[in-house]
């Protein structure tokens, strides 16, 4: 697996100790910005790692910010993706197993470095469960279509 991860400004030092995290258990990765100490709009950074997603040139992105949030916001907006910002182990599992996330947002002003850890950890390792979800996720998918009828 192959990760396209980015950050803005507040994200910087959060997705400093998951890269860690990550050269530590061999997870590659590309890491598509910021730098530290640079004051950026979290809206580039994320957009340009999700394109890298999109394009199958990775398979699942890890974005942080501030909250998480913009950077889901952002993520959602690209077809295909599923990014959904965890805050806790519990809602690391159902993101993966009940929606299939293939982008995790995390925040540097809600979450300590173990935390972050403790949630990417669980989100590689998470498999989609499918049966009823499947259903679910593929109304998603026909929502990103356009249609927006009962389905």
């Amino acid at each position: 697996m192959k990760l396209a991860l980015a950050s803005d400004h507040a994200g910087y030092d959060l997705k400093k100790a998951v890269v860690d995290y990550l050269k530590s258990v061999g997870v590659d990765f590309i890491d598509f910005g910021c730098g530290p100490g640079e004051n950026v709009d979290y809206v580039d950074y994320g957009a340009e790692a999700i394109r890298r997603v999109v394009c199958k040139e990775c398979d699942r992105a890890i974005l942080f910010c501030g909250t998480g949030l913009g950077m889901a916001v952002v993520a959602n907006k690209f077809p295909g993706i599923i990014a959904t910002p965890c805050w806790d182990e519990f809602t690391a599992t159902v993101s993966r197993t009940h929606n299939n996330s293939n982008c995790l947002t995390l925040g540097g002003r809600v979450l300590t470095p173990e935390q972050a850890i403790a949630i990417v950890k669980i989100w590689l390792e998470k498999e989609f469960e499918g049966g009823r979800h499947e259903r679910r996720v593929k109304k998603i998918a026909q929502l990103e279509e356009g249609n927006f009828k009962k389905v």
